[in-house]
């Protein structure tokens, strides 16, 4: 295991700062925000969910996800529907309208990927995304380890 790089987190945060930016100009071509695009880009993985899943899975403030959904509900690309098992919750569809958009992002997608990968050949950002995803499950273990240590008793 290495010692640990002190520019490792600099660099990933900075990282994901930059992505965000840069997704939040190219957004702007099709008139919606990095933050709507995300709230669409969950629904077309995962229809049906209920307003609270959503902001829970998105780490986001229910009230700031609410005005996100009233936008894109105003502009015909979702649709809140009654919760059959719980009267006081709506569940979130796509409206047709979103599917020609979702393409278009899938492009600007990539668009964002070749950016940021273009230096890379093919079997390199494999393995970049795998490490990735390896750190992504080192933090995932380190943070359910975390949860057990606090919910243990303490004496004394």
């Amino acid at each position: 295991m290495p010692k640990g790089n002190p520019d490792f987190l600099f660099a990933l945060f900075e990282t994901q700062r930059m992505l965000r930016l840069y997704a939040d100009k190219l957004a702007v071509r099709h008139g919606i925000t990095r933050a709507q695009w995300a709230v669409l880009a969950k629904l077309e993985r995962t229809e049906g969910l209920k307003q609270s899943e959503l902001a829970e899975m998105m780490e986001m403030q229910p009230i700031t996800l609410t005005r996100l959904i009233d936008r894109l509900c105003a502009n015909d690309l979702i649709e809140r529907r009654d919760d059959a098992k719980d009267r006081r919750a709506n569940r979130l569809y796509l409206r047709p309208a979103a599917l020609p958009l979702l393409k278009k992002l899938g492009h600007l997608r990539a668009e964002i990927t070749q950016a940021a990968l273009g230096h890379l050949n093919a079997g390199e950002a494999d393995e970049l995304v795998r490490q990735l995803e390896s750190i992504k499950d080192n933090i995932r273990d380190a943070l359910l380890s975390a949860d057990k240590k606090t919910k243990e008793p303490r004496y004394g």
